[in-house]
């Protein structure tokens, strides 16, 4: 045994009789306490709650919000998801088990993202108790070598040590430093709302993710198309389509109406260069409409395109307009079988427009056309017709017929923009050797087989109006702001210390005066800071700064 060590020493190189030291004798290293249940609770906990974790959760959140950009969602793309299962079967059953389709409620999201909730909250909660403790406690005692901080500086002043403190307190109170005095020393701290500023960051961080988590739930979006004259009453069944988050019930729907009272559309001709043809540029939309609330009182509202409307907590878009030529169809006997305008969807930039009218009831069959409307229709060389203006000049229908069962009574939804032909007679237009229903605005045509008539009898506008109503807008607002202005904070103000020590001059007149200061992180302008105080300082006492008083050493390192 080394003669310098104690009797008792053990470098675990023999067995003592316990298991604890047969285990360390083995030379597997020093036995590690057991942590258990609850130690490993408290280490997971820690893990999760530290800072490093949050960044990699948020990061993880950004890369699984990916494929919510890359695949159709069904809450707020349906139509596509339908399509995406139509072209690629067998791709759409591994993408829809892995929850693609609902990227943003799937359990894979939720769990990063009640992870990241989590995380941030653990990591808010001790640093905030940290901070308030901060900020109730006192300047720390001035350092016995202050010649070793930061932009140390000696200068002489004439008064007492007394009349010196009390003016550096007055400077360092007007630079806005908290002060404490330490003997003939003057401790002063500032800074704390830097890390204030760091806080409210992350707590509008929690704000916006709770906000856009609950809040988000209640919100929903609609669609509907509205023609001149028409009215839409806010409620579930009257929405063309529909989507709406998990928490939302019908009740939530806000009453009122819209009244669309007349549609303005401003064109200007251009010069297409490459066609060297005129074009139609759009210029304005205006949708002139009269909302009605709950109150019962009217006012008139303009919806532009950029230029959304409020209404009782929901925001109203416009989407889309075009015509919605009024088709009338009257049976063999003359009555009325079918009025209606129906919504032409535009297919070009001069709205010519494609529309499907169908026919259940009042004929010897069931009726479905496709129509085809053209504003300003010409006649081209090949007889095909063609829209060279998107306003009204010269408005034409053509409508190719068809016959057969449409499905309606199948108890299936169908479109009101598509026609299923497969199992459908077609009786004009195509190969039928029949030419296609052709009608000007007023003209009326015969169907074929002598069923009745069909006549274009008005030409109203339609419009397509988007209502959204999202009530995480207030709250990310305000969160988002809170964040910017917690960040500017957090990178801006400095956290800094100065100390000012003061002793009787040697002759034992005047006195003696030491600076110095300390950053906490990086300051590049922390030694100028200390020679503005002493500067201001000095000449309160009327002394001053001398061409020797420059720091002493290299700066120390901030902590």
């Amino acid at each position: 045994m080394e003669p310098l060590r104690p009797f008792d020493y053990d470098d675990g190189s023999a067995p003592t009789g316990t298991a604890e030291r047969t285990d360390r004798a083995s030379g597997d290293g020093p036995t590690q306490p057991r942590l258990g249940v609850v130690g490993w609770g408290r280490f997971l906990w820690r893990q999760l709650t530290s800072m490093r974790t949050a960044l990699v959760l948020l990061l993880l959140l950004a890369v699984a919000a990916i494929p919510g950009s890359l695949v159709p969602q069904r809450s707020s793309n349906p139509n596509g998801v339908v399509r995406f299962r139509r072209d690629d079967p067998e791709l759409f059953e591994i993408l829809d088990a892995l929850q693609l389709f609902d990227t943003f409620t799937s359990v894979w999201f939720s769990a990063i993202y009640l992870l990241l909730f989590v995380s941030l909250i653990g990591c808010i909660i001790p640093r905030t108790a940290h901070h308030w403790k901060a900020l109730r406690s006192r300047p720390p005692k001035t350092p016995a070598r202050l010649n070793r901080l930061v932009g140390y500086r000696e200068a002489d002043a004439p008064g007492s040590v007394e009349d010196a403190l009390a003016a550096g307190e007055a400077v360092l109170r007007r630079q806005r430093f908290r002060v404490e005095r330490y003997g003939n020393s003057l401790s002063a701290e500032r800074g704390y709302l830097r890390e204030t500023g760091n806080l409210v960051f992350h707590v509008a961080l929690i704000g916006v993710l709770g906000t856009v988590g609950l809040a988000g739930g209640f919100g929903y979006n609609g669609q509907k198309v509205i023609v001149e004259g028409q009215t839409f009453v806010n409620q579930l069944t009257t929405y063309d389509s529909f989507s709406a988050s998990r928490f939302f019930s019908d009740a939530r729907l806000d009453p009122f109406s819209m009244r669309l009272d007349e549609f303005d559309a401003v064109f200007e001709a251009a010069l297409d260069e490459t066609r060297g043809t005129l074009i139609a540029q759009p210029l304005d939309y205006t949708a002139s409409v009269t909302i009605t609330e709950a109150d019962g009182e009217s006012v008139q509202r303009d919806i532009k395109v950029n230029a959304p409307i409020d209404i009782a907590g929901v925001r109203a878009y416009l989407l889309g307009n075009g015509f919605a030529p009024v088709i009338t169809v009257r049976n063999a006997d003359g009555d009325v079988v079918f009025d209606e305008s129906v919504a032409f969807l535009p297919q070009d930039s001069n709205l010519t427009s494609l529309g499907i009218i169908k026919v259940p009831d009042g004929l010897p069959d069931q009726v479905g056309m496709i129509g085809f409307f053209y504003p300003s229709a010409i006649q081209l060389d090949s007889g095909a017709l063609a829209s060279i203006w998107p306003q009204p000049d010269n408005p034409v229908v053509t409508l190719n017929l068809f016959v057969g069962d449409l499905g309606l009574d199948d108890g299936v939804p169908r479109s009101a923009y598509a026609l299923d032909v497969d199992d459908l007679e077609q009786l004009t237009g195509g190969e039928t050797g029949n030419d296609s229903i052709i009608l000007g605005l007023g003209q009326s045509a015969e169907l074929p087989n002598g069923w009745g008539t069909v006549e274009f009898t008005a030409l109203p506008r339609f419009v397509s109006i988007d209502f959204h109503h999202d009530p995480t807008q207030a709250g990310v607002l305000i969160s988002s702001v809170l964040a910017i202005a917690g960040l500017i904070v957090s990178l801006f103000v400095p956290r800094r210390r100065m100390w000012i020590a003061a002793e009787e001059g040697a002759d034992g007149q005047g006195v003696r005066l030491r600076y110095a200061g300390l950053a906490r992180g990086d300051d590049p302008n922390l030694d100028d800071a200390v020679e503005r105080l002493a500067t201001e300082h000095l000449e309160g006492l009327g002394g001053a700064l001398g061409p020797a008083d420059e720091p002493a050493l290299a700066p120390a390192s901030s902590q």
